[in-house]
């Protein structure tokens, strides 16, 4: 990341979470779209399931995105289900839920990974340097109480004051909703105005256009070289 020198300038640091400070694990959407197939027995082509599972979640993603609410895994998966062709009136809620514990216990044998190795020093030197931090995410087929358990595996939810997940605030960036719910947890914390905040991420639009049109500072992660996972002592 290119932004060390800026951190001293602030406060309060804003962490997106995919792609900010972890990566998917490559084999999680694989046994992911297999556990779908076989739960819901879905008698067509992996490839053809893949593709939709793919779809839906981009799609669902930038609804979020426009509308600033959002999408409820559940209702993803009914999105789904219905353009594979599976008739909806076959499962009910609890079954919903049962193939998401499963889904949940996938993610956990196969973790999202960190972005970079040093990340837990890097977010360690920012809290004893008085940072308070928080991360602020979007979600979509995996919930906010998922990846809790993530960054509590990682040891590092000790680091952050609190996490911010749209599932559970129904609000989704670029929202100022979202940013708004962020800050006044903040203000919870300390004495604190938007400009002594800065939040980090890799999306254009939710992380970066969304926190400056709400007033804090942003700096985008664009992944161009690998120079941009490098974390180092402040």
């Amino acid at each position: 990341m290119q932004l060390i020198k800026e951190f001293n300038k602030y406060k309060h640091i804003s962490f997106d979470l995919w792609l900010t400070l972890i990566r998917s694990n490559p084999e999680y959407k694989v046994k992911r779209n297999l556990l779908f197939k076989d739960f819901f027995a879905i008698d067509k082509p992996m490839e053809e399931i893949a593709a939709v599972i793919r779809k839906f979640d981009i799609l669902t993603n930038g609804i979020n995105e426009k509308v600033t609410r959002n999408f409820d895994t559940y209702e993803i998966y009914c999105l789904i289900l219905d353009a594979l062709g599976i008739d909806l009136g076959r499962y009910n809620y609890q079954q919903l839920e049962e193939f998401y514990n499963h889904s949940e216990e996938l993610l956990m044998q196969y973790k999202p990974l960190l972005l970079d190795n040093n990340l837990p020093q890097f977010l360690k030197q920012l809290y004893d340097d008085g940072k308070t931090m928080n991360i602020l995410s979007n979600t979509a087929f995996i919930k906010g109480r998922s990846l809790r358990h993530i960054i509590a595996y990682y040891q590092l939810d000790k680091y952050f004051a609190f996490q911010a997940y749209s599932d559970e605030t129904g609000f989704s960036k670029p929202g100022l909703a979202m940013y708004e719910y962020a800050y006044q947890n903040m203000k919870r914390l300390k004495p604190i105005e938007k400009h002594e905040v800065l939040h980090v991420g890799d999306n254009v639009v939710s992380d970066y256009e969304g926190a400056l049109a709400y007033g804090f500072d942003a700096h985008l992660i664009t992944h161009k070289t690998n120079d941009e996972f490098k974390l180092q002592p402040l």
